[in-house]
């Protein structure tokens, strides 16, 4: 019988020791039960710090790229947070802690559905979820403090940088399909500054201001 609590205290001790500082990222992380998120038959390996397979061709992120990317944010509980990509849930589920208001766009309906059944039977009733091409964002609901972009685009989508915020954040991995660099950028009026975080690998982000399937 696996001890989750445990695998989970030392899944966060090894990001702490790999650099993430943020206190609300780690406590999201010790909150949040990432074993809920796999398929059955890898929930032995849950804690492991690696993206899994989740079905549809698609993962769920590394533990350590989750809080990397959600550190970046530097939310502070009163943001309306934009998700691209859905996948398992995990990620909005992270933000979901940090953030007022998460909105999260899933462009596979199965993964969509099972990511809604996760969020209602946790209670995380500040998730609004919907179905759609994520690389034009959620122009309805907009705009966002922050937007977070969980599958890797060949450019930078104007679509989202147009539904950000003044002074918004917009966290992006960014390039060729087989390695990324994971992009911040923020909105200053017309202008964008565009900062480097290191690389990354991700699924693709399919639409229509995203790569082709």
């Amino acid at each position: 019988m696996i001890n989750y609590q445990l695998a989970r205290e030392e899944l966060v001790e090894q990001l702490e020791q790999k650099g993430i500082q943020n206190p609300g990222v780690l406590m999201a992380l010790r909150e949040i039960k990432r074993h809920l998120f796999v398929p059955n038959n890898l929930r032995h390996r849950a804690y492991e710090d690696v993206p899994l397979a989740i079905g549809e061709n698609q993962t769920i992120s590394q533990p350590f790229m989750v809080a990397k990317m959600t550190e970046i944010l530097e939310l502070t509980g009163v943001e309306r947070v934009l998700e691209i990509g859905t996948g398992s849930g995990y990620q909005a589920a992270v933000l979901s802690r940090l953030a007022e208001k998460v909105f999260t766009v899933e462009r596979i309906s199965t993964l969509a559905h099972q990511a809604e059944e996760r969020f209602e039977r946790m209670g995380l009733s500040n998730i609004m979820q919907r179905v759609g091409d994520g690389s034009l964002g959620w122009r309805q609901v907009g705009p966002f403090d922050r937007i977070i972009v969980t599958a890797a685009a060949p450019t930078i989508p104007k679509a989202l940088t147009d539904q950000l915020t003044e002074g918004g954040r917009l966290v992006i991995p960014q390039g060729p399909r087989r390695v990324q660099d994971l992009k911040m950028v923020v909105r200053h009026g017309s202008e964008l500054t565009v900062s480097s975080n290191g690389g990354c690998v991700f699924v693709p982000l399919i639409g229509s201001d995203g790569w082709t399937d």
